[in-house]
């Protein structure tokens, strides 16, 4: 059976953590490691995770929760130590705020990853998102939509899949670390990289065909949004080339001018 690594990173969350504790408990898919990488929190986030870790280990339903509470150099260090300590076949990154939106969307999501006779698991299984508030109620569908089919390209035109419905292979993305020198989008270039590292071992990029994820409306990247976007642009040209890049931007501001 396929297992999934579900890693949330937590610093001073406590006033947004339970949703997602609690939407992780509820998956009724059994084979979930669930790993809280807290940045030593002085809240009491910890405490609520530990509850929580008491709560699964009695209610027997085969999730194994593992916490990590300690300094860390920013959000993108906490991920590569949750890279560091998960062991599933795939991981996905739903940190505190985020929900998994359905107690069977694991389930949905494993589905999609079993392969037929002779082919390799997919590299990346992906879906919608949806977004939310603090206590978890539904506001709007995100604006990007993955398509169909998608590539590494398919970032050239924004960052069509939302990082929370992005599950990795654990394989090739323990391989491929986050580039700790950005700050807001080294999310971006990791799914980018990942994706590639598919592509060159011939493997699939599936879509579940189901919301896999609610994102919460305010994180790190919204609240510094101009610096965000700065970063993704170089980000961008790193992997699609300046020129293109620019081309690919002039063609968003013209279209954000005429709505």
């Amino acid at each position: 059976m396929i297992t999934f690594s579900v890693v949330t990173i937590t610093y001073n969350a406590a006033s947004v953590m339970q949703p997602t504790l609690d939407s992780v408990s509820r998956q009724t898919y059994p084979h979930v490691e669930h790993l809280i990488v807290d940045g030593d929190s002085s809240d009491h986030t910890v405490e609520l995770a530990k509850e929580y870790k008491q709560m699964s280990d009695n209610a027997e339903n085969g999730h194994v929760i593992r916490i990590k509470s300690e300094p860390d150099k920013g959000l993108y260090d906490a991920m590569n130590k949750g890279l560091k300590l998960a062991t599933g076949d795939y991981v996905v990154f739903l940190n505190a705020g985020d929900c998994l939106p359905e107690a069977d969307t694991l389930q949905k999501v494993a589905l999609t990853a079993e392969a037929g006779d002779g082919e390799e698991r997919p590299a990346v299984l992906f879906g919608n998102t949806d977004i939310v508030d603090e206590r978890g109620n539904f506001l709007y569908h995100r604006r990007l939509q993955p398509p169909e089919v998608l590539s590494w390209r398919s970032f050239e035109n924004g960052m069509l899949v939302c990082h929370q419905a992005f599950y990795a292979r654990l394989d090739i993305a323990k391989k491929l670390p986050y580039n700790t020198h950005y700050r807001f989008s080294a999310d971006v270039d990791w799914c980018i990289r990942v994706m590639k590292e598919g592509e060159r071992r011939g493997l699939l990029l599936r879509n579940v065909h189901a919301v896999v994820a609610n994102y919460l409306e305010e994180g790190q990247t919204t609240r510094n949004h101009r610096a965000s976007l700065r970063e993704r642009f170089r980000v961008m040209c790193v992997h699609y080339g300046f020129f293109k890049t620019v081309f690919k931007h002039v063609g968003f501001v013209f279209r954000n001018m005429r709505k």
